[in-house]
């Protein structure tokens, strides 16, 4: 039995390596599970910023937050902040691709902490609507983002109504939704339209809401369901909250408050009540004719300085049309009313101030200037879905008919 003992022995050694390795396997398959199990889905949140005072801080601004949490619920480390308005003014060529329309954006990821610091120092209000999403939604909407912010990534063809930091959002949460988002936000519609939101967003800046009224084309007039007015970051935020996920619950799980509004509150409804821009043009139109029966000259010298300002406008939105990538400018009303046949009225209007008559020329592309003034008010009855511009023909007809009815009386100026 003796030699036996060593084989025993052996054998005994190696069930015992056996069990060890077996109880190794076992403990990290343990470890494994229990750290899938810390390591929760992300938090979703989807941050809305109030309007600034910088000119492109008007409309508000949205990003999206991911929080790691534990199970508990509690927020683990820092969260991020997937921010789609990036864009670099000193970047060779930005200012020619922002005239033509072909303006860069990018998405960026940095700390939830610094993109909040700017808000809370510039006095801006801030919300986060949580999301009432699964693991799954969750943490595919975390990867997808991270992917989207890499360099090679990043950018994108921005448009300032149907591509901007806002649409962005909203396009990621309807992915994550399996496109459930945007039938529940396209079936209603608040009447609102882009030229609508712009104005009165830009308000509060006479020469920026200005800009925006003269310069948009009835493309702009269409009305919007609440997809298409989410272009607007708190227009998206009031979608979310009527919105429901797949299985009839609120996306919106809460709602917090994280940074106070200090600066003037967002601008409400802006009506541009055509009758009364009527009564100011026949207002003008009156003074303007005392004006040229008494200091013809000081009339004429007005009358140049309105139709170099009104030329050099329709020349701008004639380029938008035929020059530009701006879409939402195209085949512009306006142009009928800020046309640039006024500029050829100046050298006639020089002579007419000189005191010499201004010419047959002058006479006719005054009368011209008038007759197109009467087809933008034709435009605005026949069209099914006219151009948002009645207030500009109630000012601007009696003006130019003026204007015509002098050219064609003739008289030069005496005094």
């Amino acid at each position: 039995m003796a030699p036996e003992a060593p084989v025993a022995a052996r054998l005994r050694a190696a069930t015992f390596v056996r069990g060890r390795a077996f109880a190794r396997v076992v403990a990290l398959l343990c470890w494994l599970c229990f750290a899938m199990a810390v390591q929760a889905a992300p938090r979703i949140g989807v941050a809305t910023m109030a309007p600034g005072e910088i000119f492109f801080e008007r409309f508000g601004h949205n990003a999206i937050i991911v929080a790691e949490v534990s199970p508990d619920g509690r927020v683990r480390g820092e969260p991020l902040s997937y921010n789609f308005g990036f864009f670099d003014m000193e970047e060779a060529g930005f200012v020619g691709r922002f005239v033509r329309g072909e303006m860069m954006y990018r998405l960026v990821e940095l700390p939830w902490r610094d993109d909040l610091q700017y808000y809370l120092d510039t006095g801006r209000g801030v919300s986060i609507q949580w999301l009432d999403l699964d693991d799954a939604r969750a943490s595919a909407l975390a990867a997808a983002l991270a992917e989207n912010a890499r360099p090679e990534n990043a950018r994108y063809r921005y448009d300032y109504f149907v591509d901007n930091c806002a649409t962005r959002v909203r396009d990621a949460l309807d992915r994550a939704l399996d496109g459930t988002l945007k039938p529940q936000l396209t079936v209603r519609s608040q009447g609102n339209s882009y030229r609508s939101e712009a104005v009165r967003l830009a308000s509060p800046a006479p020469w920026m809401w200005l800009g925006f009224d003269i310069g948009l084309g009835p493309s702009s007039d269409v009305p919007l369901s609440r997809w298409e007015d989410a272009y607007v970051p708190m227009r998206l935020a009031d979608g979310l909250r009527h919105a429901r996920l797949p299985d009839g619950r609120p996306l919106v799980l809460r709602e917090e408050r994280v940074a106070p509004h200090r600066i003037a509150p967002e601008p409400g409804e802006f009506p541009l009540v055509w009758w009364r821009w009527l009564i100011a043009g026949l207002a003008a139109t009156l003074a303007w004719l005392w004006l040229d029966a008494r200091a013809p000259r000081a009339s004429t010298g007005l009358a140049l300085a309105f139709w170099l300002v009104g030329g050099l406008l329709g020349s701008v939105m004639l380029f938008l049309w035929l020059g530009s990538e701006h879409r939402f400018a195209w085949a512009n009303r306006n142009l009928l009313l800020f046309t640039p046949l006024a500029l050829a009225l100046l050298p006639g209007a020089w002579r007419r101030l000189r005191g010499h008559r201004p010419g047959t020329l002058f006479r006719w592309l005054a009368a011209i200037v008038a007759a197109c003034a009467v087809l933008a008010t034709l435009l605005c009855w026949v069209e099914r879905v006219p151009q948002a511009n009645a207030h500009w023909v109630a000012l601007l007809l009696p003006i130019h008919a003026m204007w015509a009815r002098i050219a064609w009386r003739g008289t030069a100026p005496t005094r």
